[in-house]
């Protein structure tokens, strides 16, 4: 099957466009696609892009591409439980980072090989038919008034084009050439090192996890890969080159740094890249909004580039899903920067920081941090807060779309768990597989609709939303249970959710659709919490 695109007519009309074939536009194609959006993604290269990228994965960014229903053809992509090492010039190891918690049904950290899972999101598009990639598309100009933005672009043989959609996202890089046309600052600093990349068939090391080795001479990465490649990351000292680098003899010299001997090396691609770290002044002009890389670029060393970019594409998928569908007016677009700008400065905040740990500005600092780090390794409580990751920044929002509660360390605005339920069939699947992209009202133990007002009960159905009813597994096969219409009724296998509600005053948690904890009710206050909650969504009644 072919993306269908049109030989017959210069205009296309469309719902929602989308800039840019890179992870974040494909992920917001196939989510508002399968929201039954009609999308139509422009992309200047004639391809997907295929040089050496991201090699980081996190459970978020999985989450994610779970709600695209293209995660089992994305898992065998990647290598869960990748751990991060890092090495001082004589190779021993003074942090080592092991994230093995799975409170969002997978493992936190995995490597993977980013051109082949962008090709699992773009040939996910092929079955909606009412969705369009465009590739070999040169945009000449655009513009947008009060209904609607007008693309106007160039194909391979020189045609001119036109676009019309209700929105545009722009998920067109770092140099986006919308953020720039609409002169929306982006503030920040580029690193003054470049960095080499070398990926390598064939890993000739073979060693498992990520080592990120502070060598005061020349710092350097070593990960491996899923099937078979390694990847070197070398630092560009002043007065090389690309050209130089890229060169067999220059790249076997940097090569012979790491490997006992450099031949018969099967070096797949090579690429020198610049660290930066900026953030755009807004995510939204009007009818316009920014994503991935276009809105905020980092550096690589925490792997959050590319999650990032995709917690972009999650919080506005839905959104805009629902603004496009009317079933939510336009202000609900203005949450998506309140939400996500924050947390994007902090993954950038920390991703400078990491790199300053593997290569710091001054000498002296890296002998500070090797005894430092030493000395805290063998800490427990701090050795558990590397091993654990605690140290990242987990997305929480104070403002946007929820309700806040007055309890200390409140889940409002956090990510909400996905354990393994138990449905009354018997199978076992994960909590997101039966939400599917709604809404949903989990309540422990009791009829989720029995505190909600025949109006409150009647929006919540136009907005989408499945009410779940969570009880211990063991009750579910009690022949005595009590069902409710509309209630699907799962068991909480181990003590995961109930531990959650543990923690909290309350019998009752509003999701949204990206998972995040919208609001928190008991079933006599859950009325009320829902009134408050369609006015923050600007939900149409």
């Amino acid at each position: 099957m072919e993306f269908a695109v049109s030989t017959k007519n210069t205009e296309f009309t469309t719902e929602v466009a989308i800039l840019g074939a890179g992870p974040v536009g494909l992920t917001l194609a196939n989510y508002l696609s399968k929201q039954g959006v009609q999308v139509t993604v422009i992309e200047q290269l004639d391809q997907l892009i295929d040089y050496p990228r991201a090699i980081g994965i996190d459970d978020e960014a999985l989450r994610t591409i779970q709600s695209l229903g293209l995660v089992e053809q994305v898992l065998p992509h990647t290598t869960p439980n990748h751990a991060m090492r890092f090495l001082t010039p004589k190779s021993h190891c003074f942090a080592d980072i092991q994230p093995l918690t799975r409170e969002f049904g997978f493992s936190r950290r995995n490597a993977f090989i980013q051109p082949q899972v962008d090709n699992v999101l773009l040939q996910g598009l092929k079955q909606y038919p009412q969705t369009q990639v465009l590739f070999s598309r040169q945009l000449t100009e655009f513009s947008q008034d009060a209904q609607s933005v007008t693309l106007k672009m160039q194909n391979k043989q020189g045609q001119n084009e036109v676009v019309k959609a209700q929105y545009l996202i722009a998920c067109d890089g770092g140099n986006s050439v919308v953020r720039r046309t609409l002169n929306i600052g982006f503030d920040g600093k580029t690193a003054p090192n470049q960095w080499i990349v070398i990926d390598i068939e064939n890993d000739p090391l073979a060693t498992p996890h990520i080592y990120l080795c502070c060598d005061p001479v020349r710092p350097y990465v070593s990960a491996a890969l899923p099937h078979g490649i390694r990847r070197f990351e070398f630092m560009v000292m002043p007065g090389e080159t690309q050209e130089e680098l890229s060169k067999p003899e220059n790249i076997n010299k940097l090569l012979a740094k790491v490997l006992p001997n450099t031949q018969n090396i099967e070096v797949i691609r090579q690429r020198v890249y610049t660290h930066n770290a900026r953030i755009a002044d807004e995510f939204r002009v009007d009818r316009i909004l920014l994503a991935g890389d276009a809105a905020h670029i980092m550096p690589v060393w925490q792997g959050q580039g590319y999650n990032s970019g995709m917690r972009d594409a999650f919080n506005l998928g839905w959104k805009m899903a629902l603004v496009v569908k009317g079933k939510a007016g336009p202000e609900l677009l203005d949450s998506y920067q309140i939400e996500r700008k924050d947390h994007a400065k902090a993954m950038i905040d920390l991703s400078v920081m990491a790199g300053h740990v593997l290569a710091p500005p001054k000498k002296w600092q890296g002998f500070v941090r090797d005894g430092i780090a030493y000395a805290l390794n063998y800490i427990k409580p701090i050795k558990q807060y590397l091993l654990e990751m605690r140290f990242k920044p987990m997305p929480q929002y104070h403002d946007g779309v929820l309700i806040q509660n007055k309890l200390k360390n409140s889940p409002v605005g956090k990510m909400f768990i996905q354990p393994k339920i138990e449905l009354v069939s018997g199978e076992q699947v994960l909590l997101d597989e039966i939400i599917g992209n709604d809404f949903a009202i989990l309540a422990w133990g009791v009829d989720p609709q029995w505190g909600l007002s025949e109006t409150s009960l009647q929006q919540w159905k136009k907005l989408g939303v499945k009410f779940i009813q969570v009880l211990p597994a063991v009750q579910l096969q009690n022949e005595k249970r009590k069902q409710y219409d509309g209630v699907i009724c799962v068991g909480d296998i181990g003590t995961d959710i109930r531990t959650w509600f543990g923690r909290t005053n309350d019998s009752m948690v509003i999701l949204r659709p990206d998972r995040f904890v919208a609001a928190l009710a008991i079933p006599q206050s859950v009325d009320q919490i829902s009134q408050a909650l369609f006015s923050k969504l600007h939900s149409k009644a």
